[in-house]
């Protein structure tokens, strides 16, 4: 019985000692290092912090982050990722939330730190590496533990602007690897190509199903995304197996046709998560990598990384949307209307909620919002069961599949019309010469914006979608734009487009 993230670490480290557990461009550790450093680490940790308390990480995504990460698990405490290169007011807005009494760093960033309004203590990896290794308080530190006490905090973005801390128990994360690991065939001998950042929840898929079978994470430096001739270099080196990636990562190499260039034979799956997957760049890759096992992925970072999967098991038309699938072992999924009924017929669009083990624990510090959107399931009254309400909508077809159909927040009322925008970029993307695009309403304008990446002009859009959508849906503005910008974990950054459209107006 698993009840801790460390018995995967140990686990590996008894069988395979030698074998490279991670490793980025200038180093590499096996799982016997990973261990050792984990337990020194954690040592110099837990003379500082009670358990349970937070471990700050101001670091980038490398091979010795996820060694300090798994420090502060062995010190009985639990990690968060401070993005070195994210700005200082939103630094301090985290270590705020915190309340953190330590901020761990390295020599590389330690002027950022320094330059921080931090009171706590500034640890240097490179210090905590080096401390004894404390048996009895470590060993104390984990008979005390328990499988529900908190893992990680991944901050995301708040609707009012103030990060919110998703704090996730060991628990949640062990269930989710248990079933992910089985359902995929991920194995000793597998290489994992991380894409994601360390604060966001797809590297989770990258960081624990590695630890339960020994397989290596191979971290993809991420300038590589940029130049894909490098990255395809990376995966065929490499001998990359396996990729978990965001839907935007996943289509760079598709609009770039990477594939001419060189296609790394060694991949055996590819999954993708966090937008909608355009049927066009999916069937791109499937033309060069047919044998590969392609899956959807769905879920937010408030369940642990995804509570459904579909496996691609037939051709998708340019025009369909992928189905999200099936639910993982061990949650349970369902629509809910407006009153909070039970929806299952066909075509009929309830939000998308989630119960089971995999939810987190809540938001850090934030009660309020906690209580929002993590509720007592309203289809039980006898006892409580917490259930997550996602904001995501979604529908189900003839056939039973579950469909994602759009956030909440994108559905509008549009010249008397209710209107899910998802449905719009559903049908841009299948036009041909249109690469991505993105659809955004100017409320105050009533209008509808279109963003969008190709060759064509405007009237041709027009006149293609209007063979597919009622005028009322057909957009009202349509921008060309050289590349869509991303967020940091991979997502079209809807924000800086309508910032952009705006400054443009203005001038």
């Amino acid at each position: 019985m698993v009840y801790n993230i460390l018995d995967y670490l140990e686990a590996s480290a008894a069988l395979c000692p030698d074998k490279t557990a991670f490793e980025d461009l200038e180093h590499s550790f096996t799982y016997g290092e990973v261990l050792d450093y984990a337990r020194h680490m954690g040592s110099g940790l837990a003379r500082i912090l009670a358990p349970n308390r937070p471990v700050p990480v101001l670091m980038e995504k490398e091979a010795w982050t996820l060694n300090i990460f798994l420090g502060a698990v062995c010190a009985g405490c639990f990690y968060t990722l401070v993005d070195s290169s994210l700005p200082a007011e939103r630094i301090q807005t985290i270590l705020s939330t915190l309340k953190a009494e330590v901020l761990v760093t390295s020599k590389t960033y330690i002027d950022k730190a320094q330059a921080l309004e931090f009171g706590g203590q500034i640890c240097l990896m490179e210090d905590l590496a080096k401390e004894p290794i404390e048996e009895k308080m470590l060993s104390d530190r984990r008979r005390a533990a328990c499988d529900t006490d908190p893992l990680y905090a991944i901050f995301t973005s708040g609707s009012t602007g103030v990060p919110k801390g998703v704090v996730v128990s060991h628990r949640s994360v062990i269930d989710f690897t248990e079933h992910f690991v089985r359902i995929f065939g991920i194995e000793r001998e597998d290489v994992i190509g991380n894409q994601a950042p360390f604060d966001f929840d797809v590297s989770v898929k990258d960081i624990y199903p590695a630890l339960k079978t020994g397989a290596t994470l191979e971290v993809i430096p991420k300038k590589y995304f940029s130049v894909p001739k490098k990255l395809l270099d990376f995966l065929d080196d490499r001998k990359v197996t396996t990729l978990t990636w965001a839907v935007s990562a996943v289509c760079i190499i598709s609009m770039l046709k990477g594939f001419r260039y060189k296609v790394p034979k060694s991949i055996r799956r590819v999954m993708f998560s966090g937008e909608v997957m355009p049927v066009k760049h999916l069937n791109y890759w499937r033309s060069y990598l047919p044998d590969a096992l392609y899956v959807n992925l769905y879920g937010p970072t408030e369940i642990t990384c995804n509570c459904t999967y579909y496996r691609l098991d037939r051709e998708f038309a340019e025009d369909e949307v992928l189905p999200i699938g099936e639910t993982f072992p061990n949650e349970r999924v369902f629509l809910l209307d407006e009153k909070d009924q039970l929806l299952t017929r066909p075509g009929e669009l309830g939000e998308i909620c989630v119960c089971g083990t995999a939810l987190a624990l809540g938001y850090y510090r934030n009660w309020e919002k906690t209580e929002e959107v993590f509720v007592q399931n309203p289809l039980n009254t006898c006892y409580r069961e917490p259930m997550y309400r996602t904001g995501d909508l979604g529908r189900y077809n003839e056939r039973g599949e579950l469909f994602y159909v759009t956030r909440k927040d994108f559905q509008i009322k549009h010249m008397g019309h209710r209107i899910e925008l998802g449905e719009i970029e559903a049908a841009l993307q299948a036009l041909e010469h249109m690469e991505r695009a993105c659809c955004i309403f100017d409320e105050p304008n009533t209008k509808i914006l279109c963003f969008y990446v190709g060759e064509l002009e405007a009237k041709e859009i027009i006149r293609q979608l209007t063979e597919k959508l009622p005028r009322f849906m057909i957009p009202n503005i349509f921008c060309r734009v050289e590349q869509m910008p991303i967020t940091k974990n991979g997502k079209i950054d809807r924000k800086r487009l309508m910032t952009d459209y705006q400054e443009k107006q203005h001038r």
